[in-house]
């Protein structure tokens, strides 16, 4: 496999990376003003937004990604000190602090002129990519000729340093179930539901049906499915299915008492993670007697930091080749004007559609992301 070799102290043709997330509360005081953030100029009732919050309380109003994005960056530093290039690590979030107009003036004061962007989610969609470089050029805009020139990196769907840990997750959760059934057992994939309008101008679901035949080849799954969860917006809009929780019910009819669920759409174990699968898929599961393994996501697994140190790497040291495997090339470094556009609104709606937690889903972290 095609690696990047080390070369800490080679000069770059950027002087930071910008680590960008979609935020989370820290805290039960912090639940609704960051709801607030996150539903911002949609048509989304009190009511509803306080069922969300509700979800929140039931983990004491933290979200676990901001800890998990710390981990993220702290391992990400030391391959960075390490292999190269040698750039400051920052951190913005679309939703929640650190905000990213905080840290894009936390950058212009520092003096950085070019930073690449790293975004949490290995997916192209218009809330998984382009609104986050809005989100970047709306935070450089009141800093005027001082703010940053900021490039995002590629997304990582097929690159080996993504699809071999998961795929070594998926066998971990199927080694949970004995040797003689393992066989048998049905993985369902999952990644964020989207609305339609968004999903048929990405390439969103052509490259999670990638990614999951990549993974499930790897861990050598025969039976697999790509679902969805996490869906909100009104139920007149339509959205990607089938349903994580609508699929266990026809796994289960059709006689399956075993199942793995792999968030392949998530890096790592936020909240929509731990509510959308490690409570109402549980809570579902155990209802019909379904026996069923989480498989965990990347997280800050060393070959996945590898990973993102080599995408940083290859745009910082303007590198020729791209490191992907599968059957679709790597994903473009630099994003078409016409990229992931904004889907379509849908009927009596203010606002563009997109993934608000708007119907008692928790917003908890990468969006597809």
């Amino acid at each position: 496999m095609p690696s990047i070799p080390d070369a800490p102290d080679r000069p770059s043709a950027y002087d930071a990376v910008l680590f960008v997330s979609f935020g989370g509360p820290d805290g039960p005081d912090d639940v609704m003003p960051f709801l607030e953030n996150v539903l911002r100029g949609r048509n989304v009732p009190r009511e509803r937004m306080l069922e969300v919050a509700e979800h929140y309380q039931h983990f004491g109003g933290k979200s676990p990604i901001n800890e998990q994005n710390v981990a993220l960056i702290a391992a990400l530093r030391e391959e960075l000190d390490r292999h190269g290039p040698r750039l400051p690590v920052y951190w913005g979030n679309r939703n929640w602090h650190p905000l990213l107009t905080d840290t894009l003036r936390e950058m212009a004061d520092a003096g950085v002129k070019r930073a690449i962007a790293f975004v949490t989610s290995g997916f192209s969609c218009y809330s998984g990519c382009r609104q986050y470089r809005e989100n970047i050029a709306a935070a450089r805009e009141p800093l005027g000729d001082r703010a940053p020139v900021v490039d995002k990196i590629r997304v990582f769907f097929n690159h080996p340093g993504f699809v071999g840990p998961m795929a070594a997750n998926v066998r971990a959760a199927l080694e949970k179930f004995p040797v003689d059934v393992r066989g048998q057992v049905p993985v369902l994939f999952t990644a964020h539901s989207i609305p339609m309008s968004m999903a048929d101008t990405s390439k969103y679901t052509v490259q999670l049906q990638e990614s999951c035949r990549l993974v499930a080849e790897q861990a050598g799954v025969a039976d697999w499915k790509l679902v969805y969860q996490s869906r909100s917006g009104p139920p007149t809009q339509p959205w990607l299915e089938p349903d994580i929780c609508d699929e266990v019910r026809q796994q289960h009819a059709a006689g399956r008492d075993k199942i793995v669920i792999a968030p392949i759409g998530f890096i790592s174990d936020h909240m929509e993670v731990l509510y959308d699968l490690d409570t109402e898929a549980v809570d579902l599961c155990r209802e019909l007697g379904v026996e069923m393994a989480r498989a965990a996501t990347v997280g800050t697994a060393p070959e996945f930091v590898s990973a993102v140190r080599e995408l940083i790497a290859e745009r910082a040291w303007e590198l020729p080749d791209r490191i992907a495997i599968g059957c679709m090339p790597a994903n473009h470094d630099v994003c078409p004007l016409d990229c992931c556009p904004a889907p379509q609104r849908p009927a009596g709606s203010g606002r563009p559609g997109g993934p608000p937690a708007a119907s008692g889903r928790p917003a908890g972290g990468g969006r597809p992301a």
